[in-house]
């Protein structure tokens, strides 16, 4: 939809809750036998641009707007995520989107298990997917 084009890195655990961009939006996933949370995490330059080609619009910061899309973006993102999840068995009811801004902000997932970060690059900077799941007891 942003018409940027990014290629993802190898997936790694993350070893803290510091955010590795200034945005992040983060949603939590309840199923019947997992319970856990998706983000995605923006750099400045990359959501600005995403932004641009997105909305039209050219902003000079991170601002409502900014942070609205990203709420959206974590919407679609984890929607597609949950079909899949969907189609290997595991039903989930997804939360509102929660969107966190500044340097070295923290991303608090609902699993206590391992994050699983997966970094991407684009043109115009790097962005990160996060996943985190365990089972409910």
């Amino acid at each position: 939809m942003a018409q940027i084009k990014a290629k993802h890195k190898a997936p790694t655990l993350k070893p803290d809750d510091l955010a590795r961009g200034d945005v992040t939006g983060i949603i939590g996933m309840v199923g019947n036998k997992l319970i856990g949370s998706l983000s995605i995490t923006f750099s400045k330059p990359a959501i600005l641009e995403i932004t641009k080609r997105m909305l039209g619009e050219e902003v000079p910061d991170i601002n409502d707007t900014v942070t609205d899309l990203v709420g959206e973006i974590t919407n679609m993102v984890t929607g597609g995520a949950k079909k899949l999840l969907a189609e290997a068995g595991h039903d989930f009811n997804m939360a509102t989107p929660t969107v966190v801004t500044g340097v070295e902000h923290e991303i608090c997932h609902k699993a206590q298990n391992q994050v699983i970060q997966i970094p991407f690059e684009s043109s115009h900077g790097p962005f990160y997917v996060e996943i985190s799941f365990e089972d409910i007891k």
